[in-house]
């Protein structure tokens, strides 16, 4: 989609994604590699009495479903920021959906501007587990004279 075809208020939900224990520990090994994301048994000492996943990959295993319904399309040009604020733990077994929605739309320019798109995460249970709030930069439809 171009710059232009983009409405703030605009609301895509994700499909779910289920994140396994298996999947957490791998990425926390390679990418975050705590105790808490990678010691069972001092995950059980701790406030969250359990392995919980590493927030960045809570974040990405929804947001990559975001990427499937291909919003952007070929008019991403890039993108310009992410702010990611975690409010629950996640666990595995948990099934994580997304709502996104259009938030803010800026023109950069006459060739791209920036849309930025709230991303709400909550759980099988409803909870709400992390916001992230991306901008990205798109094309806009060229102008002919």
């Amino acid at each position: 989609m171009y710059f232009e075809d983009f409405e703030p208020g605009r609301v895509v939900h994700t499909a779910p994604t289920l994140i396994t224990k298996e999947k957490m520990m791998a990425f926390a090994r390679d990418y975050d590699n705590i105790p808490l994301h990678t010691d069972e048994d001092y995950a059980k000492t701790s406030i969250f009495g359990d392995l919980i996943a590493p927030g960045v990959m809570s974040f990405m295993s929804v947001w990559v479903k975001f990427l499937e319904l291909d919003l952007f399309g070929r008019e991403l040009i890039a993108g310009k920021s992410t702010k990611i604020e975690w409010h629950k733990p996640v666990y595995a077994g948990d099934v994580l959906t997304g709502t996104v929605t259009v938030t803010n739309l800026v023109r950069r320019s006459a060739k791209n501007g920036i849309v930025e798109v709230t991303v709400e995460v909550r759980n099988q249970h409803g909870i709400l587990v992390l916001t992230d709030v991306t901008e990205s930069v798109i094309k806009c439809r060229e102008v002919t004279p």
